[in-house]
């Protein structure tokens, strides 16, 4: 079915009508980063159905109703253009909580490893100062027990490293030294490079080596490097709490009581707030300036973070049997990524109940931020509101045919 006869709306008045729905909630960035155009670029914005706010708006509002998470926000784009930029509901369920806005804070959770870690990988590569084939010893001589001398870079950041997915150091350990040292001890889970299973400490040693390579903490190297010359200014770990108005609390934890301004994530916590992991916080009016420089092939206005060709490289699925790209994911099914996202497509999932998702072919971009661990971890209703999200968009592209991905994927099939 034609996307106009789908939405009911006609092609010709796609620009005009989504300017009209969206210039309110356009904000200039910095001076060096040029705003997202909602007048003069009807490249990004004449390709799709003017009903998509109106769409996402109900489909976001229904699931605040149902209490996947009391605060959201979205941004969504085409090419190099913000195109749809708007919040949602309270900070908390409580009616007097702060209204959340594209200026609110989120806990990125683990899109930390693909907004700072990966980008802070990729940029070294490109400098010649980190290559993904070496050993992770070669980086880390600490990382040199028997079973694990011999675990690669480029296994950390595709999840094949033999290493655990998951265990709870924060309850006997501190400081990332402490980290590190148990990370080496512990057994692995299995052959390294046989499979690929998600584990933290893949991305937590990525932290480590970024900061030896470059001799600066993460939080500086990242802030330094990537989310100032960007012009990301609400971008970055350990927030000031002073007014805590502007970040979105996430769970009420038994020992910590409310996590609010603090990383959610206990092991990062634990290494103080900074991990190659977790700890990272931004906003969509920030992660919006993030994706236009992914779809634009490394560049935002004057500033190049990137080059084309080393983005290409990353995102691109690197082994038969798993979705897994160079730290970033892609498409496979039921993910978050919905039915539509092309092959070609990457992103990234957060614990907390942050998104983000890049489809270079068809040209579009989306980033769902929100705080479902809000009160309690115990709520699975992020997935299926992502996957709405991401069909609700690309069903809005009007000039590209629509394919269910999801269904032609091989392991989709029946057998």
């Amino acid at each position: 079915m034609h996307r106009a006869s789908r939405f009911g709306i006609a092609t010709g008045a796609v620009a005009a009508m989504i300017v009209t729905a969206c210039s309110a909630t356009v904000h200039p960035v910095t001076p060096s980063i040029p705003a997202a155009s909602t007048a003069t670029n009807a490249r990004a914005v004449a390709g799709l159905n003017p009903a998509l706010p109106a769409r996402i708006d109900s489909i976001i509002n229904a699931a605040i109703a149902d209490h996947a998470a009391p605060a959201m926000a979205v941004a969504i784009g085409r090419y190099d253009n913000l195109i749809y930029l708007h919040s949602y509901g309270r900070l908390t369920y409580a009616d007097t909580a702060p209204p959340v806005d594209e200026h609110t804070r989120f806990d990125m959770a683990s899109l930390t490893k693909v907004v700072a870690t990966t980008t802070a990988a990729m940029m070294l590569e490109e400098q010649g100062k980190l290559d993904i084939s070496r050993t992770v010893a070669s980086y880390l001589p600490e990382f040199n027990a028997p079973d694990k001398k011999d675990i690669t870079v480029r296994q950390l950041i595709t999840h094949r490293g033999g290493l655990e997915a998951f265990a709870p150091l924060w309850a006997t350990l501190k400081g990332k030294q402490e980290f590190l040292a148990a990370i080496n001890s512990r057994p692995l889970a299995y052959p390294p490079g046989t499979k690929s299973i998600y584990s933290d400490w893949d991305y937590v040693l990525m932290g480590f080596i970024v900061e030896r390579i470059t001799g600066q903490t993460l939080d500086t190297y990242t802030a330094q490097h990537i989310f100032g010359p960007l012009g990301m200014s609400e971008t970055g770990y350990r927030p000031d709490t002073v007014d805590r108005r502007h970040i979105a609390p996430t769970e009420i934890d038994t020992l910590r009581g409310l996590v609010w301004g603090k990383v959610h994530d206990e092991n990062a916590n634990a290494m103080g707030g900074v991990s190659g992991h977790a700890g990272l916080f931004s906003t969509a009016h920030d992660m919006a300036i993030f994706a236009r420089m992914l779809l634009n092939g490394g560049s935002v206005g004057s500033v190049r973070l990137l080059a084309p060709t080393t983005i290409a490289r990353w995102t691109a699925a690197q082994d038969p049997g798993s979705s897994r790209a160079l730290g970033w994911d892609t498409p496979a099914p039921h993910s978050s990524a919905g039915r539509y996202f092309s092959p070609r497509s990457y992103g990234h999932t957060g614990f907390t109940g942050t998104s983000i998702w890049t489809d270079p072919e068809r040209g579009v971009w989306v980033v769902l931020l929100t705080n479902r661990v809000y009160p309690t971890r115990n709520n699975q209703k992020a997935g299926p509101l992502r996957r709405a999200i991401a069909d609700a968009v690309q069903e809005a592209v009007m000039d590209a045919p629509l394919i269910d991905w999801e269904a032609l994927h091989p392991a989709a099939r029946p057998e």
